[in-house]
Formats: C-alpha cells, structure tokens, sequence
C-alpha cells in the first residue's frame, strides 16, 4: 500500500484551505468516499479494510500531522487532523503560488474563464480548457502535463461570480 499520495492529498486540501481562509492551529475534518481512498492508496478494500488501511496510515503519518483520528458512516470516512498537522502543513509546505493566484483571481467580482485561463498559463504552456455542459460546471481546466499539479478544476459561473471544485484525476473520471 501506498501512502504518499493520501498524505499529499491531506497537505494539499489543508494549504487549499489555509489559502482561502488563512492559517489557524485547529483540527480539521476531510472526507473522503471509499472510492476516493481507495484510489489513493492503491487498493480495493472494503469499509473494513479500509479502517484497517487507514489506521496503519495514521501511523505512518503521526509523525508530520500527529495523531490523526478515523470515522466512518458507512462508505463516508472522515479523517481528524489535529492542530498538529495543520501546523506541519503551514511550516513545511511553502507558498503554492499557482493556488493563490488562482483563489485569488476566482475569488474577484466579475472573474471571467480568460482571467482562470491566463492564471493557469501562467505557470504552464500545456493547460487544457474544456467547455462541459453538465448542469453542474461550465468549465473543466487542468494541466496537460500534470505540472505544478495533477488536479482537474471544475469552474462554474454564477452571474459575476465564479467558484470551483478540485478534483483527482480518478475521481473527476469516476464522476464523469
């Protein structure tokens, strides 16, 4: 089993969020789908193993976010990151410059899909920009290349407002 990509996954929805909402010593709850996690990892475990997997994850990642505490409902599974772990992701992540222009750039009265658009091509020359009609987004964007990051980002327009969901490649293709 593979636990970089989970661990990356956790520091990089904390620096999203440290990002959007500014840094705070606090604990914080993901959630994650079965599917997603097992996606992560690599396996195909069941909610069963799936607390097992995770379990041998907290250990693995006690030593940068500290004691991480595991729930399910069923297919749902949160996972607690302590104040420590937030601390860790504020001290040793650095600056993502690519995610704070983009934040700040959607997060502008009037954004428009060319002002996403120049912010992506900013930091590649192999970004793909896809019209969707999916009654829930209007535009899929993302890198080509994978590089600075692999996430795919759904943008919808709602009159002078844009918002956004991120997404992993595999869950963005498991939606679609």
């Amino acid at each position: 089993m593979n636990f970089e990509k989970l661990m990356q996954n956790i520091m990089d929805v904390i620096a999203e969020e440290q990002i959007k909402l500014g840094y705070r010593s606090e604990v914080i709850y993901l959630y994650y789908p079965l599917k997603s996690l097992n996606s992560l990892l690599g396996t195909d475990s069941d909610i069963y193993g799936m607390n097992i997997n995770l379990s041998e994850f907290s250990e693995y990642a006690r030593e940068y976010l500290g004691k991480i505490g595991i729930s399910n409902r069923k297919e749902r599974f949160c996972i607690a990151i302590p104040p420590e772990g937030a601390d860790y992701v504020h001290e040793h992540m650095g600056e993502n410059k690519f995610l704070k222009s983009f934040i700040e750039a959607v997060s502008k009265h009037g954004c428009t899909m060319e002002d996403i658009e120049a912010v992506f091509r900013q930091y590649s020359g192999k970004v793909t920009v896809k019209k969707i009609d999916d009654g829930e987004f209007d535009y899929l964007v993302y890198f080509t290349d994978g590089k600075p990051n692999d996430y795919m980002y759904c943008i919808k327009f709602e009159g002078h407002h844009a918002g956004y969901h991120r997404f992993t490649k595999d869950d963005y293709l498991s939606f679609n």
